[in-house]
């Protein structure tokens, strides 16, 4: 089964869980261009992620989801939240969920956690979630260390469960390889940064433009905690701190607020601009709609071609 029949939507893809970029008003818009949008939580309260769910509401009837970082303090609160303002779709990501599945499951939420390795969906498959996303290394934000290409068929052939592939994917040739795989859709995020709608600071927009195939670059490795960003003077400062094995707090000191500096500020000294590989593929500014019928009208292309 397809990931649209799945969710019931109209574009076998999801939206990337990216905090402070995925608000209410974003995830709406994917989700009336056709994908299932996700409000990002990110680091918020209860009270927050309750107004911009409320705001998604406001601006679509179609279905969208809510990407929950479950390291967050107040993620308790969260996991109420969720189920108060009816939510339908769960992503979680760094961390177990496993303490809220059972009410989630009750409230009829379908659970798709983020995984990393093969033997991290083992373990979590037996909480009956619903289905699981595959992040490969190639993504932006908080990595693991599989390729997606590595990734997903292992993780498809140690489930019995929906996989969708992340990571890497921003063309029909990409969301090909992701089907030959084994996945039944794809999550998207770096090529949606270049999308009209999207809210990020115009010098983050530009910023993904410009980048070619090899300006990106992990940080965070030596801490257990490896980020994809943009190579700029903050991120080539951290990794040269990360050799000098400079203690964790001055890494800290470094990045703190460095998301939202890039997100609202567009400081693009000091900021941390999150993105993944397939950055070099952006060369325009787009919206929601056009991303996702290119990528549709690719993949139907794509596999006519291999049928020659």
């Amino acid at each position: 089964m397809k990931l649209n029949e799945l969710l019931g939507t109209e574009f076998p893809l999801i939206q990337g869980g990216m905090a402070n970029i995925a608000t209410g008003a974003f995830a709406a818009a994917v989700s009336n261009a056709g994908a299932l949008g996700l409000v990002g939580a990110g680091g918020w309260d209860g009270e927050t992620l309750r107004k911009e769910i409320r705001i998604a509401k406001e601006n679509t009837h179609k279905p969208f989801g809510v990407n929950l970082m479950l390291m967050n303090p107040h993620i308790d609160e969260l996991a109420k939240v969720v189920v108060e303002e009816g939510v339908s779709v769960i992503t979680t990501g760094a961390g177990n969920p496993g303490k809220y599945v059972p009410t989630w499951k009750e409230a009829g939420i379908r659970i798709f956690p983020v995984v990393a390795a093969p033997v991290l969906a083992k373990r979590l498959e037996r909480l009956g979630v619903d289905g699981f996303i595959a992040e490969g290394t190639e993504s932006g934000g908080h990595v693991g260390e599989m390729t997606t290409m590595a990734l997903v068929p292992q993780v498809v052939d140690t489930v019995s469960v929906p996989v969708i592939a992340a990571g890497g994917i921003a063309d029909g040739r990409q969301l090909a390889a992701a089907f030959a795989l084994g996945a039944c859709g794809a999550q998207i995020g770096t090529c949606l940064l270049t999308s009209e709608e999207c809210p990020i600071h115009e010098n983050y927009k530009k910023a993904i433009l410009k980048a070619s195939a090899t300006d990106t670059i992990v940080t965070g490795r030596s801490t257990g905690a490896p980020v994809r960003v943009l190579k700029n003077k903050m991120a080539r400062e951290y990794v040269r701190m990360e050799k000098d094995h400079l203690p964790l707090e001055e890494l800290e000191k470094l990045t703190l607020g460095s998301l939202r500096r890039a997100v609202f500020d567009g400081d693009v000294d000091t900021g941390s601009f999150m993105a993944g590989q397939v950055a070099g593929m952006a060369h325009e500014i787009r919206p929601l709609r056009q991303i996702f019928e290119d990528l549709m009208a690719g993949y139907e292309k794509t596999v006519k071609e291999m049928q020659k």
